[in-house]
């Protein structure tokens, strides 16, 4: 650690992404007197948008809901592009000098709190430490070094390359080559039309089906709004129409799920014209929104599958062979490159093993308290965003909670506070998503409970006006500084 960097600071962002960009510009500006840095595991600005670089990875929502409410999206694609919003977050963090404040190569692997000094020590991956007074973790829930990659009977057998889109090989190259793709997510539904504008041929492998529904590449809207109106209100209008679709459609599916199962059909047989098709491999058996809903603009995978550059089989892997994959029909799917996206594995807080007084805290049993802060652990927070809606609409959420309970120390005099429930109250999984990599792991983390503030919603109408305006002391339990908040 360079010698001119201070060793203790008031707060400790984990994490450069789009959260970490967003989280110091709510700090910096709403509390510009305290001291604070962005730690930074990699050596660039972007987090996923700078890990992920397979084919046309790009945003799974709008981008005026992704983006941020202070820096309106001005570019033309409202689903957009991995590059695009990695240059945006960059842009942001420019313009607001919050890169001075970025350490890179800066991971954090342990966090302790000290109950006598009222602060965290931070043990790095190089082995140096750090203190602080805060602890704010923006690093999402996902294993940036590990991805879900199950083993497959065979594989050593194949004759040609297997990636993982986690780690894609820049030197790649699948031109006019036979491409199989494992898996039937977000990541897949991308990849598939990404890969045929050049590979010989791509097939999408999946288990079973998933939910996936078109949506316009560019808002019609949002497009009419900023030629006529400034770029400011033309954002703020945008989002707030997205904001009330994508919640409304979200309730639709969850309050009417024969309805959505009926639409979401109508919408893939439209777009594929193959009823036959869709009622094989796009029907899945869960409702709508059991598991996460892949979003496709202007219907690219359909249209792929549609011109035959592309298709989908519904079958399992039985063994991987020399010319490709046998199947447990029997049927080989020949291929020249395999591509296992399999799903990513889940990562509580970045990794970071928290502790308090030297005791570690057991993540499980705690509870999430307004979707940011975590029982048993003092002057922590976490950035978790929403599953059925932009990341960024909860994320920004947290980030201000965050500022209201720094406020809320200086105005008590407290050095710390720690959420608790005033009653026992029933646990349940932090996401309520029945989704593979989901139920692999979320038991390593916090619950949420059966009432709010305790319950982690999905719904961001209720959650702004909570969090922005409703009570924040009656759960939090402070402990008193020995000299008044605020005194550097």
């Amino acid at each position: 650690m360079a010698t001119t960097e201070p060793s203790h600071l008031d707060v400790v962002i984990v994490g450069a992404g789009l959260s970490g960009i967003g989280a110091a510009y709510r700090l910096s500006t709403e509390h510009p007197g305290r001291t604070y840095a962005i730690l930074e595991a990699r050596d660039a600005i972007g987090g996923t948008w700078d890990l992920f670089r397979y084919p046309g990875v790009r945003s799974d929502s709008d981008m005026f809901t992704l983006g941020y409410p202070f820096k309106p999206w001005r570019d033309a694609k409202a689903i957009a592009d991995g590059p695009s919003i990695r240059d945006y977050i960059r842009r942001t963090a420019a313009e607001h000098d919050i890169e001075r404040h970025i350490r890179f190569r800066t991971k954090v692997v342990a966090a302790d709190w000290s109950t006598a000094d009222q602060r965290w020590t931070l043990t790095l991956s190089d082995g140096g430490t750090l203190t602080c007074g805060f602890l704010y973790s923006c690093a999402g829930y996902y294993d940036y070094d590990r991805g879900h990659d199950p083993e497959f009977p065979g594989r050593e057998s194949f004759a040609g390359q297997v990636v993982h889109p986690q780690f894609w090989p820049e030197d790649l190259d699948y031109a006019g080559k036979r491409v199989v793709i494992i898996g039937s997510g977000a990541t897949a539904v991308t990849l598939v039309p990404a890969m045929a504008d050049t590979a010989a041929h791509v097939t999408m492998l999946q288990r079973s089906p998933t939910w996936i529904s078109p949506v316009p590449g560019r808002d019609k809207i949002a497009d009419t709004l900023r030629a006529v109106l400034p770029a400011d209100l033309a954002h703020k209008l945008a989002r707030a129409k997205n904001i009330a679709f994508t919640t409304g459609f979200y309730q639709f599916c969850r309050r009417f799920p024969g309805a959505a199962r009926s639409l979401l059909t109508k919408l893939s047989t439209k777009s594929l014209n193959d009823p036959a098709a869709v009622r094989e491999h796009f029907t899945p058996t869960y409702d709508p929104w059991d598991q996460r809903l892949c979003a496709v603009p202007d219907a690219d995978l359909f249209k792929a599958v549609k011109q035959g550059r592309a298709a989908v089989v519904t079958d399992h892997v039985d063994e991987f062979v020399p010319e490709g994959i046998r199947l447990k029909s029997g049927k080989v799917l020949p291929a020249d490159v395999i591509v296992t996206a399999t799903g990513l594995r889940l990562q509580a807080f970045g990794g970071i093993e928290p502790s308090v007084d030297g005791t570690p805290v057991e993540l499980s049993e705690q509870f999430v308290w307004r979707g940011a802060m975590i029982t048993g652990l003092p002057n922590f927070a976490v950035c978790i965003g929403y599953t059925n809606a932009s990341w960024t609409l909860r994320a920004d959420l947290s980030s201000r909670l965050v500022c209201r309970v720094l406020d809320h120390l200086d105005r008590n005099g407290f050095s710390s506070v720690v959420p608790r429930p005033d009653r026992v109250m029933a646990k349940q999984p932090l996401l309520d998503l029945a989704s593979g990599y989901v139920q692999r792991s979320i038991g390593d983390f916090p619950g949420q409970g059966d009432r709010s503030p305790w319950r982690v919603r999905q719904n961001y109408v209720i959650d702004a006006v909570q969090t922005l305006r409703g009570e924040i002391g009656d759960q939090l339990a402070g402990t008193r500084a020995t000299k008044p908040a605020g005194v550097r």
